[in-house]
């Protein structure tokens, strides 16, 4: 067994099924700092950056340029990252990727059982902010950082749900806000590191969200200058003007890593890597070209950058991630536990099927160069990977941040042009009956969300006498409780849910679509 760093790289490259880097990692310069270095950075960003490192895209070569920017020589090693642990719970995942000199093993699961491995090195340090602010600071505040990216989660961004606003009385601000201490938070960091770019003259780095959510990158720029607003408005206002955000459609099923997992990058590679990294094969990365001092060509080493990503967004959103919440909710309640099990059922197939063509498909925009349909057929091959493994209480968890971003926004579309909204009555009436945190066996589930107090309430006083209870929360749901057409087909479900189960529900469904 041969524990994963940079002396034993020669070692584990001569093994058969596994790629090393064959570029110079001591000469690797950062260019792009990461907020929140998780598993879905290491399979998505990380990964792609590696594959620039080294030379291994389409019409890439060592010596690629920069693109993007006024400096047309920069060369790829100066594009590695910097990533950067936000919180205190972050430690074990810093610590543990330090102790490997920032090597981790990405591993695509096949849906045949063919793994694939390689070890990414394009993550050349890591920090932990609360143990080092200025060390944080510093990296940011350097001149070579180009671009600071950002995976903290759809939550993370402290967006009201029904007003759109940044939420400035979020506990966790308070710290920051108040000035006590160093920063804590992601928008405290950025704001300060941009203000001491401002002060030196240097240029600002484009803030890059990589999380899955609508507008990511507007997102992020309402969150910062907001956030900046409050302790200094006529930076607030440079920040609006001259830093750039950039919107982007990320995609990559990435399953939490277990000790399974860990388990077979010891038996099939004989690695002992204390957090590798799992996938599905598919990768998708849709980014709009809007960057202010400079960007690699990412364009070469498979993504694609675009004016304008919103349609792309939208297809993924409505019917990648929609779907995820339309089969997780029924699936559990159903007996099953992973993702793959349901999308081998024909019956749920079905559904998932009926509820992409009939209900999302009719409110997307046209999506430059995609086929829709064929897309569809590609997620319900995407889901069925009995490789990944993907769990239902992963897809299941903090659905406050996901309905209403996925699915509720479908269901308006359908309300306002007289579209079909029945399969969508059904998921949230699943979302509903899974609240209540009994399944159809009588075991407990554990409903995991940042509302959690307030979802599991509503649950509740549907079972006692109020079954639009649900419904009437506005931070999830709007005035949804107050359009008939809609609450006329919820509560014909979950009334089915109650009495029949969760199968009994989708069979009905997909028996009307006969």
């Amino acid at each position: 067994m041969t524990r994963l760093n940079t002396q034993t790289l020669a070692d584990i490259g001569e093994r058969e099924g596994v790629e090393v880097p064959t570029y110079d990692r001591s000469g690797l310069r950062t260019g792009i700092v990461h907020l929140g270095v998780g598993g879905f950075h290491r399979a998505h960003l990380a990964m792609y950056v590696d594959r620039l490192l080294g030379g291994r895209g389409e019409g890439a070569g060592g010596g690629a340029a920069l693109s993007g920017g006024p400096d047309e020589t920069s060369e790829p090693s100066g594009w590695a990252i910097t990533g950067v642990g936000l919180l205190p719970h972050d430690r074990t995942i810093i610590e543990t990727l330090h102790d490997q000199d920032g090597l981790y093993t990405l591993v695509v699961k096949h849906p045949d059982g063919e793994y694939d491995a390689r070890v990414i090195g394009s993550i050349r340090e890591l920090l932990l902010a609360p143990d080092d602010p200025e060390a944080v600071l510093a990296r940011l505040t350097d001149p070579s950082t180009r671009i600071v990216s950002l995976t903290i989660t759809e939550g993370g961004y402290l967006i009201d749900q029904v007003t759109g606003r940044f939420e400035v009385d979020h506990p966790s601000l308070a710290s920051d806000l108040a000035g006590d201490g160093p920063p804590r938070t992601a928008f405290a960091y950025l704001t300060e590191a941009l203000r001491r770019r401002r002060e030196a003259g240097v240029v600002p780095f484009t803030a890059m969200s990589c999380d899955n959510l609508p507008g990511n990158g507007d997102v992020a720029r309402h969150a910062v200058t907001t956030f900046a607003e409050q302790l200094d408005p006529e930076l607030a206002r440079w920040i609006e003007t001259e830093v750039r955000f950039p919107n982007a459609m990320v995609d990559r099923i990435t399953p939490v890593t277990t000790e399974e997992d860990r388990a077979a990058v010891r038996d099939r590679f004989g690695i002992e890597d204390g957090w590798p990294v799992v996938c599905e094969p598919f990768t998708q990365w849709v980014l709009e070209d809007h960057f202010g001092a400079g960007r690699p060509p990412f364009e070469q080493v498979g993504a694609q950058l675009v004016d304008d990503v919103v349609p792309y967004e939208l297809m993924k959103l409505r019917l990648l991630n929609a779907s995820h919440q339309a089969l997780c909710y029924l699936g559990y309640l159903a007996g099953y536990r992973y993702a793959h099990e349901v999308a081998s059922d024909p019956t749920f197939v079905a559904f998932l099927l009926g509820y992409m063509r009939e209900e999302a498909t009719p409110t997307l925009p046209e999506v430059p160069g995609q086929d829709l349909e064929q897309y569809a057929r590609t997620l319900i091959e995407r889901f069925a990977n009995p490789e990944v493994r993907d769990s239902l209480a992963r897809l299941c968890a903090e659905s406050s941040d996901r309905i209403p971003k996925w699915l509720v926004p479908v269901i308006r579309a359908n309300l306002e042009q007289g579209g079909e909204i029945d399969r969508s009555a059904l998921v949230v009436a699943s979302w509903a009956r899974y609240a209540e945190g009994v399944d159809e066996q009588g075991e407990p589930i554990e409903v995991v969300d940042h509302r959690r107090e307030a979802v599991l309430e509503a649950a509740q006083e549907q079972l006692r006498g109020d079954p639009l209870a649900f419904l009437r929360d506005p931070q999830l749901f709007g005035d949804l409780a107050e359009r008939e057409r809609f609450t006329q087909r919820y509560l014909h479900h979950l009334e089915v849910l109650h009495r029949d189960g969760a199968r009994s529900a989708v069979e009905r469904v997909v028996g009307d679509d006969d």
